[in-house]
């Protein structure tokens, strides 16, 4: 008998935990205002890493290889169509039609630039890594290495200051 009365006790605390809170006991949440929202998101956009502006620019994919030169017949063909989103349709179009032979060209100039682009960060990374030893060699020993430098250097220990600041408090 005891079983079954634990089994129901056990389905009653869960229809419980089921039913929605009553706002008139707990209180009601009260929504965040929208202001603080668009403070919040310029907060977090303002975390990241700032920009190098040495870093090289990423490599064009084939696509974009193709479409600086579909811009420039497009433009002879059509003076009069200005709009950059109609040039960037118009090639695109054009790009889902062309066969992979007639692609291929395209797509061997935009792995040349690629391999250029991969050889420019290794440099840029090289350089980047250089610049932190440098400015790492002095925060590889720790404080209190300086401190008893310092220390030996004008001939006092440590523990000499610590009896000093004892018998001030006498």
């Amino acid at each position: 008998m005891r079983s079954a009365k634990g089994k129901g006790a056990v389905k009653k605390d869960t229809k419980e935990a089921l039913k929605p809170v009553d706002d008139k006991k707990i209180g009601k949440r009260k929504a965040a205002p929208k202001v603080e929202k668009s403070v919040n998101k310029k907060a977090k956009s303002g975390k990241g890493a700032a920009k190098d502006p040495n870093k090289p620019k990423r490599p064009p994919s084939a696509f974009f290889v193709f479409l600086e030169e579909f811009r420039k017949t497009f433009k002879k063909e059509n003076p009069n169509v200005k709009a950059v989103s109609a040039v960037g349709k118009a090639g695109g179009e054009k790009w889902k039609s062309m066969s992979h032979a007639e692609k291929a060209p395209h797509e061997a100039k935009a792995a040349k630039k690629k391999s250029e682009y991969e050889k420019v960060m290794k440099a840029y990374n090289k350089k980047l890594e250089s610049a932190a030893d440098d400015a790492d060699e002095d925060s590889d020993r720790s404080q209190s290495e300086i401190n008893n430098e310092e220390d030996e250097e004008s001939g006092q220990d440590g523990e000499d200051d610590d009896d000093e600041g004892e018998d001030d408090d006498e």
